[in-house]
């Protein structure tokens, strides 16, 4: 009888290894479930994260048989509209490729432009090498990553960084994964004056603008991660806050959706110094109400009719 093959799991087959029980090991489900309860909607992304996760197992899995096993490329690109959720998935990226031991440290170091490129000649390699020296054995996530191509400006540096860029991605490959994120028809025209980054970056992943009732979810998500709460009139009213606010420019997701409810905490917490009534209750700390919403400039112009009243 052959024996176990290195490394399989307790009760497997001579010569077998048991993937799920390789996954409950390595600690992965806590983290997809932490996703899943964390980050509202995204059922692509995750599950391009969940298919990720199944390579670098399955790699792990052939290695023990000794079958030559070549380091994927997982170099990425994220793309879509501010507070979508880009820059969590790095960082649930970093947890994932650690815990599969893809890199050494999982940690998550996020930069732009300004952290890359020098303003002087001799001063950027310095920089984009320092950067990279920090991001060793983890994640780097260059936000905005079309910023570093400027060809409209001769004496740009840009080109310098992309170039050390470039080449650390190709020979540093196992223990370095660049995330680059951007605006997807700015990343566009990025990759297509730059061919080699498009070459060395295997997963295009775009991130879509959230829904009205996910963007709810996310508020209500969010209020209860610091023990707060919407009155069912102040759901209501939040929910016709949203449908207003996305129409409205610079919104940015999620990241406006946590702008706005931090604005609704300073109204709450305004009338309830106010008020003149006596001592307050718990239900007084934790419930947002409507008149917090509704103080908003977004109801700005919006008929009296309209305003306070369910959706339909």
């Amino acid at each position: 009888m052959a024996p176990a093959a290195p490394g399989a799991a307790p009760g497997a087959a001579p010569g077998a290894v048991d993937l799920r029980a390789d996954f409950e090991a390595s600690g992965l489900p806590e983290i997809f479930d932490q996703l899943d309860q964390e980050m509202v909607g995204l059922a692509p992304i995750k599950r391009r994260l969940r298919e990720i996760a199944a390579l670098l197992l399955v790699d792990r899995a052939r290695q023990r048989f000794g079958l030559a096993v070549g380091a994927p490329t997982l170099h990425m690109s994220f793309t879509g509209n501010p507070g979508t959720g880009k820059t969590t998935l790095a960082l649930k990226m970093a947890a994932i490729l650690h815990r599969l031991g893809y890199v050494r440290r999982g940690h998550l170091v996020t930069v732009t432009r300004d952290d890359l490129v020098g303003q002087y000649i001799g001063h950027t390699a310095p920089k984009t090498k320092e950067v990279l020296k920090r991001a060793a054995g983890g994640v780097l996530f260059i936000d905005e990553a079309y910023y570093l191509y400027r060809p409209e400006n001769e004496r740009d540096y840009g080109q310098e960084s992309i170039e050390i860029l470039l080449q650390v991605m190709e020979n540093q490959r196992d223990d370095l994964v660049v995330i680059l994120a951007g605006y997807a028809d700015r990343m566009d025209r990025f990759f297509q004056a730059n061919p080699g980054f498009r070459s060395r970056v295997a997963h295009h992943i775009d991130f879509p603008d959230y829904g009205e009732e996910e963007l709810l979810e996310i508020g209500e998500r969010q209020l209860e991660a610091m023990n707060y709460r919407l009155s069912p009139q102040a759901k209501a009213v939040f929910a016709q806050y949203i449908a207003l606010r996305r129409g409205q420019p610079h919104f940015a997701n999620g990241r406006s959706i946590r702008n706005a409810l931090d604005r609704a905490r300073l109204r709450q917490a305004s009338r309830l110094f106010q008020r003149d009534d006596g001592p307050l209750s718990v239900d007084d700390l934790t419930v947002i109400e409507a008149e917090d919403i509704l103080a908003s400039r977004v109801f700005a112009g919006t008929p009296d009719s309209q305003v306070g009243e369910a959706p339909s």
